[in-house]
């Protein structure tokens, strides 16, 4: 396959400030309906267009997403004419960095045919998805029109080679056409390049090399199932990307400590108690949070006919959760948490479980298989609204 990766034929990049929260610090629904809530976080920001039937006023009339989309829509339409000025045939080299990580990289147009080409895929999926969540998605963006925020895409290989094209484009390029930093403290930078030869050299750069989906799957099998022409994607080899820990957390069980620690010691695991326990940082423990209480779980040997590498969260979810708790890790009482975030409310353990290291992120890769739902966590990642495309 050849042109696979595009320009964004027509788009918008925001004038100042991306209107209302940092939309990219909201991904549990719980989070979203709370962001919504706040004082004018549901009229004129980019977080009630992404999640419309999510608002006050939309949850109080009971709307489904696709009675909510027609006014997300038109609140979209006012939002580019106010806070965007339009752009065309352009790709956006980009910079972020700040306390997680940083990257350099380039936001672009990736056709959806190039994902999964029957062994032959320029871009594979890292992680299996959730079909309801994307589902979801994919009426977000039909329903829209316009991509709103990228998925993180990352060369297989040679990724040192597209970070010095960035970062040449970037230094002929002038200053940034956005330049801001979110709530957390990380510098956003864009620029913007349009028809010629340093974009053709660092288009043939982005594309030279197979990639896989760090952040973004659901994003990008949504593009796929809504047979959309391009995927929004922020194509990036760090420098400084890492990948931090994805926990899983326990609700509305009405289990204690010590019923926890007791159905898993039934499983044959070790569990002990130590108050002074940190978050695990390499694999094969899980510390356990419950109240003003700490559990460490040793997690049992891999046997030598178990798949190489083994996941910790799937260990996590087959053995802890689905089978000594008897819980559905896909249920209602299953929630996944990445590391830092509030675990939000009737919390009973969080089950923190270590980052994947990319090692083994890349094994499975190569491997041709899928690493478990919400194991991973890449940072930094691309802001949403920074640039919009528009999906025809």
């Amino acid at each position: 396959m050849t042109g696979w990766v595009r320009p964004i034929r027509r788009g918008w990049v925001v004038r100042s400030e991306v209107p209302g929260p940092d939309v990219d610090e909201f991904a549990e629904k719980h989070r979203v309906r709370a962001a919504l809530a706040q004082p004018g976080a549901a009229r004129g920001t980019l977080l009630a267009v992404q999640h419309p039937h999510r608002t006050p006023a939309a949850l109080a009339e009971g709307l489904t997403l696709l009675e909510a989309l027609p006014q997300a829509r038109r609140a979209l339409a006012d939002l580019v004419r106010v806070g965007y000025r339009p752009v065309t045939d352009v790709v956006a080299p980009y910079e972020v960095d700040g306390p997680d990580g940083s990257a350099t990289g380039l936001l672009c147009m990736v056709d959806p045919a190039a994902v999964d080409l029957d062994g032959l895929s320029q871009v594979r999926h890292t992680e299996q998805v959730y079909p309801d969540v994307v589902t979801e998605r994919a009426a977000v963006l039909s329903g829209l029109g316009c991509a709103t925020s990228a998925a993180l895409l990352v060369p297989v290989t040679h990724g040192d080679t597209l970070t010095a094209a960035v970062k040449d484009a970037i230094a002929a390029a002038g200053a940034p056409a956005v330049s801001t930093v979110d709530s957390a403290g990380r510098r956003h930078r864009v620029w913007l390049l349009g028809p010629g030869p340093i974009r053709d050299a660092i288009m043939a750069v982005a594309a030279a090399r197979p990639l896989l989906v760090a952040d973004g799957n659901h994003r990008v099998a949504a593009a796929a199932e809504a047979k959309l022409d391009g995927i929004l994607a922020l194509i990036s080899a760090g420098p400084g990307l890492r990948i931090g820990a994805f926990h899983r957390v326990i609700v509305g069980t009405g289990r204690t400590a010590d019923e926890l620690a007791a159905a898993w010691r039934a499983c044959g695991l070790t569990v002990r108690e130590d108050p002074d326990a940190l978050p695990p940082t390499v694999p094969g423990a899980v510390v356990v949070r419950h109240g003003h209480r700490t559990l460490v779980v040793d997690l049992p040997p891999p046997a030598a006919t178990d798949p190489q590498p083994r996941i910790d969260h799937e260990v996590v979810e087959e053995l802890l959760i689905r089978k000594a708790l008897a819980l559905d890790p896909e249920g209602p009482n299953v929630r996944t948490l990445p590391a830092g975030r509030d675990p939000g409310p009737d919390v009973e353990a969080i089950l923190q479980i270590a980052p994947v290291p990319l090692a083994d992120v890349l094994t499975v890769h190569a491997a041709g298989g899928r690493m478990p739902r919400k194991s991973t966590y890449f940072t930094p990642k691309p802001r949403s609204g920074l640039l919009l495309a528009d999906l025809g």
